[in-house]
């Protein structure tokens, strides 16, 4: 019997019940089971983030139980109806129209509107949200209200991906007036939103209760059930190891976990659990070339790296057959307008590599089997984000590498980056680093832009991880962005893909994943297509 937590399992209406049976799009449940109305979802989640509102992927899943978007994604990846039931856009694509719905308010009672929507975007382009203000900024002009309902963005070049894009966590929309009148740390640990849950409590380092909006009438199109949420509380738990994890599923601990551990994948399933994966589209798990100092500014010791990995056998040995391969450093296999030529760039030849280390000038090895040219040694320096942006098994991988390479004559330091340093900026400057591993989740390819576009003096790119500067590169990636033509977008977005791997600037080493192990006592726990967040508005219990 599921633990259904807080209240009584209570039988639904036979209203509901229909409700549910009509519009849970093929909710499965056992042949005797009962669905009940209520209770508390116990959900265990592998990181803790800073603000429940902001740039990071973590912060995006919980945002998402909160604040509604404009848009949502299907599952094959085109925008639907969430705020906005309608939206067009004009013949030169630089004025799109959102028809938003009638009648839907914050939870603090305040009017959902397309002046308030507007404001949202104007807060994200002053610094609000970071990563909204990538995404957008160089497209975006302004955003007004011409009326209560009728939103219009303006903008100064194309974007025809801009409703996918809306999609994405990380533009949740927020009252204006919290915004307005709220601190700041008011706003981050509870920020008002019309979703279908409110931030009750925060226990740091423990866990957020989410209690359901009783008035919610905002569901996204492709939502499961119409209507308020289901259970009443969800209990986001934070529990970083992922054995713990499990072992609290298992236990009947909890109701539902993230990051599913490889090791436990088929014992989970084979239990009767409900394991769901998604492979999240944009820059996979890559390691990023330093360009501007050290020894990867030489285009042949890049290579020579690459060639020296053997980087299959090594994620299908550690992933276990759950972690995707993956050979494209620019965009992953989920990606629209992926590049398979560049994936399959590069394959494991240790006698290429060392022959290219040769030409390169590192021709002479040391005691210890390390390359060296001119008496200095071949050591790069390679820091990862420890339990955030890597998870264990992400880093079993990192030491595979640092010990393939080394057959090559590189002397790899791997250093662990712990979660304090990391968002403080270790590790972020040319001369910190010689190699950048990490990942940056997307719904287009348009995330090239972000991690390509030159970093200048006059026009910083922190994000571009590898310090490379190519207008070649840059006129691909803002040729595709615009393109009208989705064919031709796609061409021009491959293209720019084997352009970075012709030059050797990242390699892939893996896809991103978002997993879940569900117990089979809940029911419609699903996740979301832009960034495979779980969604806990249709989840219910059966008993």
């Amino acid at each position: 019997m599921p633990r259904n937590r807080n209240v009584a399992a209570l039988a639904v209406s036979v209203a509901a019940m229909m409700m549910l049976t009509s519009c849970a799009a093929g909710a499965s449940t056992a042949d005797d089971a009962e669905p009940v109305a209520g209770g508390t979802l116990v959900y265990a989640h592998q990181q803790e983030p800073q603000c429940v509102f902001g740039g990071w992927i973590e912060q995006a899943y919980l945002s998402y139980q909160v604040l509604d978007s404009i848009t949502s994604l299907d599952e094959n990846g085109e925008a639907v109806p969430w705020l906005a039931d309608s939206w067009e856009v004009s013949d030169d694509g630089l004025d799109w129209t959102f028809d938003l719905k009638e009648d839907v308010a914050f939870t603090d009672g305040s009017a959902l509107t397309a002046s308030a929507v507007a404001y949202n975007f104007d807060y994200w382009l002053a610094g609000g949200n970071s990563t909204a203000k990538v995404w957008l900024e160089g497209y975006f002009s302004s955003a007004e209200a011409v009326d209560d309902t009728t939103l219009a963005i303006h903008l100064s070049t194309p974007y025809p991906r801009l409703p996918e894009t809306l999609a994405q966590g990380y533009f949740g929309i927020q009252s204006q007036e919290a915004l307005e009148t709220r601190t700041d740390e008011q706003n981050c640990e509870q920020p008002i939103g019309s979703g279908a849950f409110t931030v009750a409590s925060w226990t740091r380092g423990e866990n957020i209760i989410l209690e359901r909006n009783d008035d919610y009438t905002s569901w996204p199109a492709n939502a499961k059930h119409e209507g308020p949420a289901i259970v009443e509380t969800v209990d986001w738990r934070f529990v970083p190891d992922g054995t713990t994890r499990s072992a609290a599923l298992k236990s009947d601990e909890v109701d539902a976990i993230y990051d599913v551990p490889s090791v436990d994948w088929t014992t989970l399933e084979l239990g009767g659990f409900n394991l769901q994966k998604y492979v999240t589209p944009g820059r996979p798990q890559q390691l990023a070339f330093n360009t501007r100092e050290g020894p990867f500014t030489d285009e042949k010791v890049r290579k020579a790296f690459t060639y020296s990995l053997d980087r299959e056998s090594l994620v299908e040995t550690i992933g276990l057959g759950v972690i995707p391969y993956e050979g494209n450093g620019a965009v992953s296999q989920a990606t629209p307008g992926y590049s398979q030529k560049a994936a399959e760039q590069y394959t494991f030849d240790l006698k290429k590599a060392k022959s290219l280390l040769d030409e390169a000038g590192w021709s002479t090895t040391n005691a210890d089997g390390v390359r060296e040219k001119d008496g200095k040694p071949l050591e790069v320096t390679l820091p990862y984000g420890a339990g955030t942006t890597f998870n264990a098994e992400g880093g079993s991988i990192l030491q595979g590498v640092a010990e393939q390479a080394k057959q090559a004559g590189f002397d790899v330091t791997l250093i662990p980056v712990p979660p304090s340093e990391h968002f403080a900026g270790a590790y972020t400057q040319s001369d910190e680093r010689d190699i950048a591993a990490g990942y940056w989740t997307s719904v287009t390819a348009g995330i090239l832009w972000i991690n390509w576009r030159a970093d200048t003096d006059e026009s910083p790119n922190g994000n571009n991880a590898a310090f490379y500067n190519s207008p070649e590169l840059e006129e691909l990636i803002l040729r595709a962005n615009s393109a009208a033509d989705i064919d031709e977008q796609n061409t021009l977005y491959q293209q720019a893909q084997e352009y970075i791997a012709d030059h050797a600037l990242s390699i892939g080493l893996y896809d991103r994943l978002s997993t879940l192990a569900i117990s089979p006592f809940v029911k419609d726990v699903w996740q979301e297509h832009s960034q495979g967040g779980p969604v806990f508005h249709d989840a219910y219990f059966v008993a």
